[in-house]
């Protein structure tokens, strides 16, 4: 199965989970390098550049780096020619009105969508405060069979299961497994995007990078099994 990877930092060749996935996915690799691309941090002065730079086709399971470029999960949806609805599970809702004249970032990102995204019928926000902690019951009954896009901000994990330079929440790997599963399973999933790393710029050592490495492996484990 093939998998997009978005690297804005190089946290994941820290971490050393891109060797790991370029030996799982082979050839379904599909890398795009935006090191060195300026005015992407948090606030995204270049779309442009990221549009040109992304394939033609993409695949589902995307891995789109830390929460500081969440707005990505946004970038993506757009290329959706169908209705669909939004899953977030994130600490934060990301639904903020856009600062500094409207620049794209990884705070209002939400709020784009809803008002830039002809497709997108619905957003579940699952994580933030005031926001349900797991599904509601009967979300999934109402919407079998419909378009389900799935955005998921590692920083709604505890401490112990990821490490972002966001504040956390308090979920466990199994339970945010178990939330994908049954999505999954339930829904028809157009996409999975994954973010939530912390880099070694942003202050992330050998420690950090090794929970986010060994959480990193298994999401994408669980993803592929359902996707």
């Amino acid at each position: 199965m093939s998998v997009l990877v978005t690297d804005f930092s190089g946290t994941y060749a820290a971490q050393g989970f891109l060797p790991w996935l370029q030996e799982q996915a082979g050839e379904g690799l599909v890398y795009r390098d935006f090191t060195g691309l300026e005015g992407t941090c948090c606030y995204c002065d270049a779309q442009k550049e990221i549009n040109e730079g992304l394939p033609a086709e993409l695949p589902r399971l995307r891995f789109i780096d830390s929460g500081d470029y969440h707005y990505m999960s946004h970038l993506l949806a757009l290329r959706e020619t169908q209705p669909f609805h939004l899953v977030l599970l994130d600490h934060h809702p990301d639904n903020q009105e856009p600062a500094f004249g409207g620049v794209l970032s990884c705070g209002s990102w939400v709020s784009a969508m809803q008002e830039e995204n002809p497709q997108l019928r619905s957003v579940l926000a699952i994580g933030p405060d005031a926001c349900p902690e797991n599904l509601p019951e009967g979300w999934l009954e109402q919407r079998r069979g419909e378009r389900v896009y799935v955005s998921l901000d590692k920083d709604i994990l505890d401490r112990s299961w990821a490490r972002t330079d966001w504040s956390q929440g308090t979920h466990t790997l199994e339970q945010v497994q178990d939330l994908l599963t049954r999505i999954l399973e339930a829904a028809s999933v157009v996409a999975v995007d994954i973010c939530g790393e912390l880099s070694p710029s942003k202050g992330g050592g050998p420690e950090d990078l090794r929970i986010n490495y060994e959480t990193n492996k298994a999401l994408y484990t669980h993803v592929i099994k359902h996707l």
